[in-house]
C-alpha cells in the first residue's frame, strides 16, 4: 500500500511539473504572439506592414517554426513568430537578399515583387538573364534584385550564360559591352575577363553606380559576396569608400579599365550584332550587350522653376565639406535622412516631405531623425512641396500652415527617387510590364 502511495505520489509531481512545464509554454507563446502584434500594430501605423517591391510571403502550410527565417535575417524584425506559425512584420525593411528564403528548412518562404494594389514596372528578362532582345542581358538593380550581393552574383551568372552563346563569325569589335559599373557590372566586368573575352565597359557616372552616390558614412553590405577573380569578401558594417577601394584594387590588379563618364545614348542591333553610340560621340560594336544600370536611370526631378540651379544636388558626396549652410532636403526616404543628419552637424537643415509621417525607414535611420526633430537639429516639414528654389531662398507651400513659406537657403539636395529609363530600353526593344504580386525566387515542388 506504501508503495501504490508513493508512486501516486511521485505520477502526481510528474503530472504537475508536466502541466506547469505546458502552462509556461502556453503564457511564453501568447507573451510573443502579444510582442509580434504590437510591432504589426506599429508597422501598420508607420506605414511599413506593406511591402514596397521584394518581400517574403509565408506559406503557413508548411512553416515549422523552426525561427531559421528570423535568425538568418541581417534586417531583422522583418518576420516573427505569431500563433504558431512565422508572419511578415515590417515587409516595407526587406531589401531582397533571401537569406531567409534559404534558411528555411522546408521551404515555405517565396520571393514575391509588387503586391496585388502596388505594381512594380519591370523589364523582360529570362533566367538566363536574356531580355525578350535576343543578345541584351540585364542584371542587378534593374531586374528587381537590389542587394549588393544578389547584383554581383547576378553579374556574375549572366556573362557566364551569354558567353556560351558568342558567335564569334559575327564581324564586332567586341564579344561583349556591359553598360553600367554598379554591383553588378563590376562583377561581370572581371566575369569576363575571367572568361577571356574582348569586352568593353562603360560608366555613365563614376565607379560603383548607385554605391557611389551613397553618403559617405553608408553602410553598403550586410554578408559575405563571391567576386570573380578575387574570391569571398567578408565586409560586414562596410563604408562605401572601402567598398569602392576594394574594387578598384581588384580592377587595377587584373589590368581592368572602366570607362567613367561615359554615358550610352543608344544600343541599335543591327544584323547579328549591336551599334552602341555614347555621348561622346564614340560608336562601338558588340557581339553581346549587358545591362547593369539599375532602376534610377536619372535622378527624378521636381519640375519646379529654379531647379536648374547650380545649388541644387540630387546626392551628396562630400558632407564634411558643407559648412553653416542653410540646406533644404527633400524626401522621406533612407537616402533623404541619411543626408539630412549628415548635414546637420554642421548646417541648419530643413526637411522637406509630402507625406504626414515617414514610411519605409530602416529601423536605426527611423530612430535617428525622430530624435533629431525632438532635439530641433533638423526641422521637418511634413505635408509640403517646394513651389520655386531662387538664389537666397526657397518658396514652399505646406498643409499644416495653410499657406506658402520663405526659407531663407544656400542648398537644395533633393531625394526623390529615380526614374526607370523606360524610354532607353524600350528604344533598344525591350518590354517593360508591371509586376502585381509575382514570384521571381521560389522553390521548386
Amino acid at each position: 500500500m506504501e508503495v501504490l502511495k508513493e508512486e501516486i505520489l511521485i505520477y502526481s509531481l510528474v503530472a504537475v511539473f508536466v502541466v506547469g512545464i505546458i502552462i509556461i509554454y502556453i503564457l511564453k507563446q501568447k507573451r510573443e504572439n502579444r510582442i509580434v502584434e504590437e510591432k504589426i500594430a506599429i508597422a501598420k501605423e508607420d506605414g511599413l506592414y506593406e511591402p514596397v517591391t521584394l518581400h517574403p510571403v509565408i506559406d503557413v502550410n508548411r512553416c515549422i517554426k523552426s525561427g531559421a527565417c528570423i535568425a538568418a535575417c541581417p534586417e531583422k524584425d522583418i518576420i516573427g513568430i505569431r500563433n504558431g506559425k512565422a508572419t511578415v512584420i515590417n515587409a516595407s525593411h526587406c531589401v531582397g537578399h533571401g537569406a531567409c528564403f534559404n534558411a528555411c528548412p522546408v521551404q515555405a518562404i517565396t520571393l514575391y515583387i509588387g503586391t496585388e494594389k502596388r505594381g512594380v514596372d519591370l523589364p523582360h528578362v529570362e533566367q538566363s538573364f536574356e531580355s525578350n532582345v535576343p543578345g541584351v542581358y540585364i542584371a542587378g538593380e534593374m531586374g528587381g534584385m537590389g542587394l549588393i550581393k544578389n547584383s554581383v552574383e547576378q553579374g556574375k551568372q549572366a556573362v557566364e550564360n551569354l558567353t556560351k552563346k558568342i558567335d564569334k563569325n559575327v564581324e564586332a569589335q567586341y564579344d561583349l559591352i556591359i553598360v553600367g559599373a554598379g554591383p553588378a557590372g563590376i562583377s561581370a566586368t572581371l566575369t569576363a575577363k575571367k572568361n577571356n573575352l574582348k569586352f568593353l565597359t562603360l560608366e555613365q557616372d563614376s565607379l560603383g553606380g548607385t554605391v557611389f552616390t551613397f553618403p559617405r558614412s553608408k553602410i553598403v553590405m550586410t554578408s559575405s559576396v563571391n567576386l570573380p577573380l578575387h574570391g569571398k569578401i567578408k565586409l560586414f558594417e562596410t563604408s562605401k569608400q572601402e567598398l569602392l577601394n576594394l574594387w578598384n584594387e581588384v580592377l587595377s590588379k587584373n589590368e581592368i579599365k572602366i570607362n567613367e563618364n561615359t554615358k550610352v545614348e543608344s544600343i541599335t542591333p543591327v544584323n547579328k550584332h549591336f551599334v552602341v553610340k555614347t555621348g561622346l560621340g564614340e560608336e562601338f560594336t558588340s557581339r553581346k550587350i549587358l545591362l547593369a544600370i539599375g532602376r534610377r536611370g536619372s535622378p527624378r526631378k521636381l519640375n519646379v522653376p529654379g531647379e536648374e540651379s547650380a545649388k541644387v544636388a540630387y546626392r551628396l558626396l562630400e558632407p564634411e565639406l558643407i559648412h553653416n549652410k542653410e540646406v533644404i532636403v527633400v524626401g522621406g526616404g533612407d537616402s533623404a535622412i541619411e543626408s539630412a543628419l549628415l548635414l546637420a552637424d554642421d548646417n541648419n537643415v530643413v526637411l522637406s516631405y509630402r507625406s504626414e509621417t515617414f514610411s519605409r525607414l530602416k529601423p536605426k535611420n527611423n530612430e535617428k531623425i525622430k530624435a533629431a526633430i525632438s532635439s530641433g537639429k533638423v526641422k521637418a516639414i511634413f505635408n509640403s512641396s517646394l513651389l520655386s528654389i531662387e538664389d537666397e531662398v526657397v518658396r514652399m507651400k505646406t498643409k499644416e500652415y495653410d499657406q506658402e513659406l520663405e526659407l531663407k537657403n544656400d542648398l537644395v539636395f533633393i531625394f526623390a527617387g529615380g526614374e526607370l529609363p523606360t524610354q532607353f530600353l524600350e528604344k533598344i526593344g525591350i518590354k517593360i510590364t508591371t509586376k502585381y504580386g509575382e514570384a521571381i525566387l521560389k522553390h521548386e515542388d
